[in-house]
């Protein structure tokens, strides 16, 4: 018995297939009305580059950083084929700059001072280097004593009013006369073992040798005659000059230097003055001399009145000679200075005004000039020593050396020795 209704439960029983029937109680769900979405505002400048607002993924629940994300293209490392995501906001900042390294640049920043004015030490150099006067030639001296080991300097302070006009001769007090004669004469034995500075009066009895001319070239034989020592630079200058004082002294001179009244009062107006300690005051008309006894600074022109009068002393060329020795070691002391010689702001004018009247021998650099310099300076140290050449009388007015003591002087400076004589 089939208890189900027709149409129901029959299994075989027919031999057509059942058709499709309509379940009644079984109904399926409406199927709700979708919105479009609405497209959201982004920050300026996010974009794929087609006008489709960047979507960080958060829309669709994904985590950023996840598949989901990867949706846009890579042509701004969006994330997709072309790169990873990239998050909103401003990018993560990158490594931590060092700090910087201040030693390292002031370290580089005083090598390339240094380098800068050592090129400019040099460049002045070799300017002044050339500027040096280089007229006197000692092949032409004949008969020289032999050599030593020290480096011997003769120094002349000549008249010479080259380069001055009217108002500084009358300034100076210089006088206008033609020519020039040696003012000043001193030897300058720089020896190791001390160094020596022995001032010639410009009134020594001395022997004129025999001697070439420096301009003939012609010999002139010994006549005996004996002058004073500068009539042998008014008679055949420089040579002659250290012709006779070679044959008087027995002294070999390795240098010679000269400077006239302007470039000698240039050089001390230059270097801002001459710090002077005078014991004594003193006046000389001729000169122009008014000093104060006590410490002063000389001026150029102060400079050239101190050390050219005599007139005021009663051992007048000897207590002129003296006071140029004094002055010469101050000078030396404030100029022959390392601040001085790497310094082109300061040797570039102490150069500069005394070279117009400089005067040397045509084998002297400017670096043995600055040898010199430091010599004089050297002077006024522990192991040296300064001095008027020994003076045992005079003869026709001319002032005779004591001829003992001066071949003691030479004696110890040919073997390199302190010197021990003492000088007038």
């Amino acid at each position: 018995m089939n208890d189900w209704p027709d149409g129901y439960g029959r299994g075989s029983q027919g031999s057509e297939p059942e058709g499709p029937r309509a379940m009644r109680h079984v109904q399926r769900p409406p199927v709700p009305q979708q919105r479009p979405p609405v497209p959201q505002q982004q920050p300026h400048g996010y974009g794929d580059g087609y006008g489709a607002p960047y979507d960080s993924g958060y829309n669709t629940g994904q985590v950023y950083g996840t598949p989901a994300a990867s949706v846009h293209d890579g042509r701004r490392g969006q994330g997709g084929p072309g790169g990873p995501a990239r998050p909103a906001g401003p990018p993560p900042a990158g490594p931590p700059r060092p700090a910087p390294d201040w030693r390292r640049r002031i370290k580089i920043g005083s090598l390339v001072l240094v380098g800068s004015l050592l090129v400019v030490s040099i460049g002045t150099y070799f300017w002044a280097d050339g500027k040096v006067k280089r007229e006197v030639d000692l092949s032409k001296v004949i008969e020289r004593p032999k050599d030593d080991d020290c480096t011997t300097y003769l120094i002349v302070g000549s008249d010479s009013r080259a380069g001055m006009s009217s108002e500084d001769k009358k300034r100076l007090r210089t006088g206008s006369a033609e020519g020039k004669r040696t003012d000043s004469m001193m030897i300058l034995a720089d020896c190791s073992g001390g160094t020596t500075m022995i001032s010639l009066p410009r009134d020594s009895d001395v022997e004129i040798p025999s001697f070439k001319g420096s301009d003939s070239g012609k010999l002139f034989p010994n006549q005996g005659r004996r002058v004073k020592l500068n009539a042998a630079y008014a008679e055949d200058g420089p040579e002659l000059l250290v012709r006779t004082v070679e044959h008087n002294t027995h002294l070999r001179i390795d240098h010679y230097a000269e400077i006239g009244f302007a470039g000698f009062a240039n050089i001390v107006d230059a270097i801002g003055g001459v710090e002077m300690d005078i014991p004594k005051g003193f006046k000389d008309e001729k000169s122009g001399a008014d000093f104060d006894a006590g410490k002063q600074i000389l001026s150029g022109e102060q400079a050239l009145a101190f050390v050219r009068t005599r007139y005021a002393f009663a051992e007048a060329d000897l207590a002129r000679t003296k006071n140029q020795q004094k002055f010469l070691a101050a000078l030396a002391s404030q100029t022959a200075t390392v601040g001085t010689i790497l310094n082109p702001f300061k040797l570039y004018p102490v150069m500069g005004a005394g070279l117009d009247t400089l005067v040397v021998d045509k084998d002297m650099s400017l670096w043995d000039l600055s040898q010199m310099f430091f010599a004089m300076k050297g002077v006024t140290g522990g192991d040296g020593k300064s001095l008027n050449m020994p003076v045992s009388g005079s003869r026709g007015g001319n002032l005779v050396w004591d001829k003992a003591k001066m071949d003691q002087i030479v004696k110890e400076i040919q073997n390199d020795e302190k010197v021990t004589v003492s000088g007038n």
